[in-house]
C-alpha cells in the first residue's frame, strides 16, 4: 500500500486530495491500482496544523524533537527549521492499518457504563489464562462498530481493528472457539445486566421506564431437521415470508429513547398474543410496580391480557384493525381534528374505560398513496395487456390471479367482469373479459390512507390527554370540559 496525492485546480486554486492505494495483479498478469481508503483534502492550513504536532523521539539524546514534514514534490518554507523531514510518496507504504477511532470510542462508552465493575467478578480468567473480559469487549465492540458473525471477527475484523492495542491483549482472544464459548458464559447474567444498565442509564441520561414499547420479530434458518430436544427452531408465521424455513421469535421491550429493557428468544411457532403476560411479570420484578404505559401492535395483546393489565394499574396504547373503523366512522365524523404536531392530527372518541384515538399522519398519507398508485399502475397495465389479446380461459384465470396477488390490497380497487366457462370449446377456448376501477372502494381507501385507529387507556388532566413518562412524548390537546 502507498499514499497517493491527486491534484486538481478549481476556481484558480490548487487542491490536493489524498488516498491510500495498492497495486493488484489481475488475471492477465497486468497490475492495476486499487484504492483502499480515501483520506480527503488536506489544505495548507491543515498541513501547518499537522506540522506543529509532529514530534520524533531522538534515541541519541533521549529527547523528543519537533520535526517538519513535507512531501518530496514541495519545497520547505523559508522559516522551516533545518531538521525537516521529506517524505517520498512513491516509497511510502502502509502496513497493518487498523480502525482506531471507533474502537477507542467503544472503550470510552464501556468505561462510562462501568461494565468492568459488573463483569470482572462474573467473568474470571480461565485456568488456561483466557481473559474472558477481553473476549467480551471484542465481541461488543464488533457489534457496535461493524456487526458481523463470530467467524468474521475471527477471520477479518479483529486483525483490522485496534482492539489488540487498546486492550493490551493477544490474538488468542479472537480464536473462533473462544468467541463462541464466551457467549455461553453471558446468558446466566442477563437479568443482572439489565438491572445494572437500568441504573447507569438513569444516572447518565435520566432515562425513565414508565413508557415501554413491546414488539416481536423473527429470523429464519436455512436448515432442516432433525433438531435436538429443546431446540427453539420451529416452523411458524414468518415475517420474512419464508414459511419454508424454520425460525425463532425474538421479543423485545425498549424505552422511547431506544434503551432495551428486556428480551427473550422464543420458539419459532410461538403465537404473538401468548407472550405479553410473561413480560408483565418480568418488568414488574425488575423495575417494580408502576402505572406503566405499554405501546404494542394490535396482534400482541388479547382482551384477557388487557384486562389483566388494567387490573395491575397499567395503561396502554394498542392498534386496532382497520375494519373496526367502519363501526365508529360516523361518530368520528362529528369530532373536530386536533393538531398534535405539524404533520400529525387526531380525533378523540371517549368510551367506557378506553379512548379511541383516530390518528392521521401527513407523511404516512403521502407514502401509502404513492404505494397504492404504483401498484395500481402495474395491475392496470397487466390487465390491459391481457384484455387486448384473447387468452384461454384456464390460462386467463391464472394470469389474473398472479397479477392480483402482486398488487396486494390494491387489487380490491379494480372490479373484474369474468365470463363464465364456455359451454362449447372447453377451458382452452380464448375468451374476453372487462375491468374497471371501483370508484367507491377507491374513495374509501383514500379516506383511510395514513390514518389509524388506536385504543388508548391514558392519563387525563384539564388540558391534555397525555401518554407520557416524566416527559411527554405524545400530548393531545383536549377541550377544557373533557
Amino acid at each position: 500500500m502507498y499514499l497517493k496525492c491527486h491534484r486538481r485546480r478549481k476556481d484558480g486554486k490548487a487542491h490536493r486530495y489524498w488516498s491510500i492505494a495498492e497495486h493488484v495483479s489481475g488475471g492477465n498478469g497486468k497490475r492495476f491500482e486499487r484504492h483502499v481508503l480515501y483520506l480527503g483534502e488536506i489544505t495548507d492550513a491543515q498541513r501547518v496544523s499537522w506540522e506543529r504536532r509532529i514530534s520524533v523521539f531522538d534515541e541519541g539524546c533521549g529527547e523528543t524533537r519537533q520535526m517538519w514534514l513535507f512531501p518530496a514534490d514541495r519545497q520547505a518554507d523559508d522559516e522551516a527549521p533545518g531538521d525537516s523531514v521529506r517524505v517520498v510518496l512513491t516509497a511510502f507504504s502502509l502496513r497493518r492499518p487498523r480502525q482506531w477511532g471507533a474502537c477507542w470510542l467503544f472503550c470510552r462508552l464501556w468505561d462510562e457504563l462501568r461494565l468492568d465493575v459488573f463483569w470482572e467478578p462474573r467473568l474470571r480468567d480461565s485456568r488456561k489464562g483466557t481473559c474472558w473480559l477481553d473476549v467480551l469487549k471484542v465481541l461488543c465492540a464488533n457489534r457496535l462498530v461493524a456487526p458481523a458473525s463470530e467467524w468474521r471477527v475471527h477471520r477479518e475484523w479483529f486483525v483490522r481493528s485496534a482492539m489488540r492495542d487498546l486492550l493490551g491483549c493477544g490474538a488468542e482472544v479472537s480464536a473462533k472457539d473462544t468467541l463462541y464459548r464466551c457467549l455461553d458464559r453471558l446468558l446466566p447474567h442477563k437479568e443482572a445486566l439489565f438491572e445494572h444498565l437500568r441504573s447507569r442509564w438513569s444516572d447518565l441520561f435520566n432515562a425513565s421506564f414508565d413508557v415501554l414499547l413491546y414488539d416481536l420479530t423473527s429470523t429464519y434458518f436455512e436448515s432442516g431437521p432433525p433438531f435436538p430436544e429443546g431446540d427453539k427452531r420451529r416452523h411458524g408465521y414468518s415475517r420474512d415470508h419464508r414459511s419454508d424455513c424454520v425460525q425463532i421469535v425474538v421479543a423485545l421491550v425498549v424505552t422511547p429513547e431506544g434503551f432495551p429493557v428486556a428480551y427473550e428468544v422464543l420458539p419459532g411457532n410461538t403465537v404473538d398474543n401468548t407472550t405479553l403476560r410473561d413480560f408483565l411479570d418480568r418488568i414488574e420484578r425488575l423495575y417494580g410496580k408502576a402505572r406503566r404505559i405499554w405501546l404494542m401492535d394490535r396482534g400482541i395483546p388479547t382482551e384477557e391480557t388487557l384486562e389483566e393489565l388494567r387490573s395491575r394499574g397499567g395503561q396502554y396504547v394498542v392498534g386496532t384493525p382497520k375494519g373496526r373503523l367502519s363501526k365508529v366512522e360516523g361518530a368520528l365524523l362529528e369530532k373536530p381534528w386536533q393538531r398534535v404536531r405539524d404533520s400529525v392530527r387526531v380525533k378523540l372518541l371517549p368510551g367506557s374505560g378506553e379512548t379511541l384515538v383516530f390518528v392521521e399522519s401527513a407523511d404516512r398519507v403521502g407514502k401509502e398513496r404513492s404505494m397504492r398508485r404504483r401498484r395500481m399502475r402495474v395491475l392496470l397495465k397487466r390487465l390491459a395487456a391481457l384484455a387486448d389479446k384473447p387468452v384461454a380461459y384456464e390460462s386467463l384465470l391464472q394470469k389474473i390471479g398472479a397479477a392480483r396477488q402482486a398488487a396486494g390490497h390494491a387489487a380490491r380497487l379494480v372490479a373484474l367482469s369474468l365470463p363464465e366457462l364456455p359451454q362449447h370449446g372447453g377451458p382452452r377456448t380464448p375468451v374476453h373479459f372487462t375491468y374497471r376501477i371501483d370508484r367507491q372502494a377507491l374513495r374509501q381507501s383514500r379516506r383511510r390512507e395514513g390514518r389509524y385507529l388506536l385504543r388508548a387507556r391514558a392519563r387525563i388532566d384539564s388540558h391534555f390527554r397525555t401518554v407520557r413518562s416524566s416527559s411527554s412524548i405524545w400530548a393531545v390537546p383536549c377541550d377544557d370540559g373533557d
